[in-house]
């Protein structure tokens, strides 16, 4: 096997300053600001080149856009309980290429850290040593392809579902409930995205903001550009007016109570979250 087993893995990303969390809260508790592209935003696309060979394309970050990635379907049937994993997540040890399709064209590098920790992403699909992972990146529901090689594996056994409909987060653990809370939720202009993206980084801020922990998704809002100053990420994160919940108030994140966001702080990161309508 090309990979390497880990079946103990960071949890988390280093203590950061008060700056990301701002970002990534701004939106869901200020003014949202509507704007082509962030600051610091890179949107850009492959160049020409096929194969496995060095062509310019960005980082798959929360900050860019791959042009040409494969769209994630969301789950359906018995599997999407558990977010149609079986919970195997990986980690680059160094930038990987990320292709269209296994040996097919290269459209992005995974790097390996987002936001100042590792990253771990979800394994969606196996076809051989290649393994096919949702991204960080916009266009919602981006995945793409890792050759198999440079890649540290482990097993997340927990999944989370938020179901905006009914304003409700469930975290499972080994496919049973391990928790349910009514939660807030993005608001008729501005929802929470739908489909399966996974908990992308854990952000301990510096500085007091309205959550302890922030957990930034490998997803963006679909009516928002920007906002808060940031690329349109969203997340889970505590808030501290407990009549907000229940409600679709928000920019598109999704605010837990203090024992919801307790129980997720323990989620390794790379778990899959499913976002039903």
């Amino acid at each position: 096997m090309a990979t390497t087993n880990a079946p103990r893995y960071s949890r988390h990303a280093a203590l950061l300053g008060a700056a990301a969390a701002v970002l990534l809260l701004g939106g869901c508790g200020g003014a949202a600001q509507h704007r082509t592209a962030s600051a610091g935003e890179r949107s850009a696309g492959p160049s020409a080149g096929t194969g496995t060979g060095a062509a310019k394309v960005p980082e798959a970050t929360t900050f860019t856009t791959v042009r040409g990635a494969p769209e994630d379907a969301a789950p359906g049937g018995r599997a999407a309980g558990t977010g149609g994993t079986d919970g195997t997540v990986v980690h680059p040890t160094g930038p990987a290429p990320v292709f269209d399709r296994p040996g097919g064209r290269r459209i992005a590098t995974l790097p390996a850290t987002q936001l100042g920790g590792p990253t771990w992403v979800p394994v969606v699909e196996t076809s051989g040593e290649w393994r096919r992972v949702l991204l960080p990146s916009r266009p919602n529901r981006a995945s793409g392809w890792l050759a198999g090689t440079g890649l540290r594996t482990a097993r997340t056994p927990y999944t989370v579902r938020v179901e905006v409909a009914k304003r409700q987060l469930t975290l499972l653990k080994s496919g049973r409930r391990a928790g349910r809370w009514t939660v807030a939720v993005g608001g008729a202009k501005t929802p929470t995205p739908a489909g399966r993206t996974f908990i992308m980084a854990s952000v301990l801020p510096g500085k007091k903001t309205p959550s302890p922990l922030v957990l930034p998704l490998g997803t963006h809002s679909a009516t928002l550009d920007t906002f808060g100053g940031g690329p349109g990420t969203v997340a889970l994160h505590g808030w501290p007016d407990a009549s907000v919940f229940g409600k679709a108030v928000t920019h598109g994140c999704v605010r837990v109570p203090a024992d919801a966001l307790k129980a997720l702080s323990r989620v390794p990161l790379g778990s899959p979250v499913l976002i039903t309508a």
